[in-house]
């Protein structure tokens, strides 16, 4: 017969199927945490870059696009028609105040100023002859008055002595009218010569003036001929570095054509443009931050175009150090331009995920895991933005390119 099996040893073997179900029930769901683990994304914490939520100020600004320009830069131009003859400098070359840069042809231009030249003696004889013309002139009129005057002091005697007679009975009242109408006809002349004479005088003064106008005319045409040959010997007008020049011997240059460049390469500006929708924000004097690379340049904007370009309005940027070692031509940069200032307002650090304000989705870090959360930004300077709302003082929040993960809503940190 079979043995009864007793209560106590039925209860063990129940007991133990209980442990062993429960263990592997615990095997089992430690393997799955496991695996969610494994399957859930992770990044590394060294590819974050966190920015802790706090209170402080923001100096409002606006971004723009920039480029380091030389400080200095002068275009020459041929100031007349002619071809380059002979050039005395490459591109890159260090250059001094009057070094030759290029020759141009200026014999058409030499044999001109030389009939110039000619034309100035033939006017200036020509002058002085209008002058010695109007003094002869002049001086026979005076001559003619001074005998006009003597004739008629000679008739006023005549005269007297015919009244004289007349009073006496040896005379005629006949001859008496009859000198005295030549008297009064000699007085009416030298009344006529002393009109014209200042009438003359009037006009040949005014004559004057106009023929030494039309020569000091002539000779600023002519000086202006001079400067234009002058300035057709092309130098340098500075010290600078030649970063053009046109170097094609023989060919023809018309005037007011580009034949070289020269810049300062020492010194530096920033020129920017900016959507014209930012035009009010945007002023000469406002305070402006240029950042290339890693450096944040401090500056003022010196000069803002009145009129808006496709769109687009430009500025320039004087900077407080302008011979930075960072700064090179070409250089595109970022320029924030300051225009108000917020106090006691929530922030985080400004980087490449800011594109204005508006709602954003960003990773807070929290537990060793960092979540997407929906946050609501405002202004920004170049350093900070402002934080309205979905974020608390001390949250931790990446601010580096999430691009590759906006599919995410939570991963691991490793």
């Amino acid at each position: 017969m079979d043995k009864a099996i007793s209560k106590e040893e039925r209860q063990k073997e129940f007991k133990k199927k209980i442990i062993k179900y429960s263990i592997i029930g615990i095997g089992i769901g430690i393997i799955i945490v496991i695996l969610i683990s494994l399957m859930r994304s992770s990044i590394n914490e060294k590819d974050l870059s966190l920015s802790t939520v706090d209170k402080g100020v923001i100096e409002v600004s606006v971004s723009a696009a920039g480029k380091v320009v030389p400080a200095f830069e002068e275009i020459i131009n041929s100031p007349i028609d002619t071809r380059i003859l002979e050039v005395y400098r490459k591109g890159g070359d260090s250059v001094d105040i009057g070094t030759p840069l290029l020759k141009l042809d200026l014999q058409s231009t030499e044999t001109e100023y030389k009939k110039l030249q000619d034309e100035e003696q033939m006017r200036s004889y020509q002058l002085e002859q209008l002058k010695v013309n109007n003094k002869t002139k002049v001086n026979a009129l005076a001559m003619q008055i001074k005998v006009s005057a003597m004739k008629l002091d000679r008739m006023a005697v005549e005269l007297r002595n015919e009244h004289y007679l007349d009073s006496l009975g040896a005379g005629t009242t006949d001859k008496v009218r009859e000198v005295e109408l030549n008297y009064n006809v000699a007085q009416l002349e030298l009344e006529q010569l002393k009109q014209q004479y200042e009438d003359d005088q009037q006009v040949r003064i005014a004559d004057l003036k106009v023929k030494e106008l039309e020569f000091n005319i002539f000779r600023k045409s002519m000086e202006e001929m001079k400067r234009t040959l002058n300035d057709a010997q092309i130098r340098s007008p500075r010290k600078a570095i030649l970063t053009y020049i046109n170097n094609q011997v023989g060919v023809q240059v018309p005037k007011g054509s580009q034949v070289a460049i020269i810049s300062d390469l020492s010194h530096f500006k920033v020129d920017g443009e900016i959507a014209d929708t930012y035009g009010d924000r945007i002023s000469t004097g406002s305070k402006a931050i240029v950042k290339v690379g890693n450096e944040k340049l401090p500056g003022i904007v010196s000069n803002v175009t009145p009129l808006s370009k496709n769109g687009v309005i430009s500025f320039s940027v004087q900077l407080d150090e302008d011979n930075h070692k960072h700064l090179r031509s070409g250089l595109k940069t970022d320029v924030y331009i300051m225009n108000a200032m917020k106090e006691d307002v929530m922030r985080i650090t400004n980087s490449s995920y800011y594109m204005g304000k508006g709602e954003y989705e960003l990773f807070v870090l929290h537990d060793n895991e960092i979540v997407k959360r929906k946050v609501k930004l405002g202004e920004s300077s170049f350093e900070y933005v402002e934080v309205l709302s979905g974020l608390d003082i001390g949250d931790q929040v990446v601010v580096n390119d999430m691009t590759n993960y906006r599919a995410k809503n939570r991963m691991k940190v490793k």
